[in-house]
């Protein structure tokens, strides 16, 4: 169980967007190599930290994997914006999407992986038919867009959620990797690896908690994990 990879995903909106090309090589150098990108319509979710023509400029600049969490109700077009930049993961809100089934083999014919993200309350049945069709489950801890509200913390159920995903992909004999985002803090990090997260999408409490650098962040994060791996390991 414990020689499980675990993806460090540090979200890019988290990071200094005064000085992104700093702060993506700083992700480079402490030898990272996935970005989460989110990109959102201010609809779906009352934010907007990047436009696709920032994706496109960090894309000219960095060979990091570009893992991008789409929160809109125009899935369509964004997942297309995205194929055209070249990235290497595309999430979209089965909440939001309309024509799933089109969604995903659009972004799979472009040899790109499929997530599909469920928001905290969301139940897992709607993954039924489509997590055989899906690389990756994106489950929302917290509601898309308010990581800048500093007072919201993870839904209580965030582990046993994490935990019910794990089963369901393993009795189903598939290896869908589960990723995590919202308040994956250094407190929740052992619990969600324990209970299956493969992906984490590190922010503001864990990867870029203030007054430490990256290098001490991404320590902590992987003693974090590694706590969760070891757990009930003898």
């Amino acid at each position: 169980m414990h020689n499980r990879a675990i993806t460090i995903a540090p979200s890019i909106m988290c990071a200094d967007l005064c000085n992104l090309e700093k702060s993506v090589e700083e992700i480079k150098r402490a030898g990272l190599d996935t970005l989460h990108i989110d990109i959102i319509d201010g609809a779906f979710s009352p934010s907007m930290p990047l436009g696709i023509d920032t994706v496109k400029q960090l894309r000219n600049i960095t060979d990091l994997d570009f893992d991008v969490h789409i929160m809109a109700y125009n899935n369509e077009f964004f997942i297309q914006e995205m194929l055209n930049i070249g990235v290497q993961q595309i999430s979209f809100h089965l909440e939001s999407g309309i024509h799933i089934d089109r969604y995903i083999n659009l972004i799979r014919k472009n040899g790109v992986k499929v997530g599909a993200a469920l928001n905290p309350a969301t139940p897992l049945c709607t993954l039924d038919y489509v997590l055989p069709q899906v690389d990756t489950v994106l489950l929302m801890l917290i509601n898309p867009g308010f990581a800048t509200d500093q007072n919201e913390s993870q839904v209580s159920y965030a582990v046993k959620k994490v935990g019910d995903l794990s089963q369901l992909i393993k009795k189903r004999g598939l290896d869908t990797r589960i990723e995590v985002d919202g308040r994956v803090s250094l407190d929740t990090i052992p619990g969600l690896v324990r209970a299956g997260a493969d992906i984490l999408v590190a922010g503001t409490t864990s990867l870029f908690l203030p007054n430490h650098s990256l290098d001490e962040n991404k320590r902590l994060v992987e003693e974090a994990i590694a706590k969760g791996l070891n757990a009930g390991v003898k």
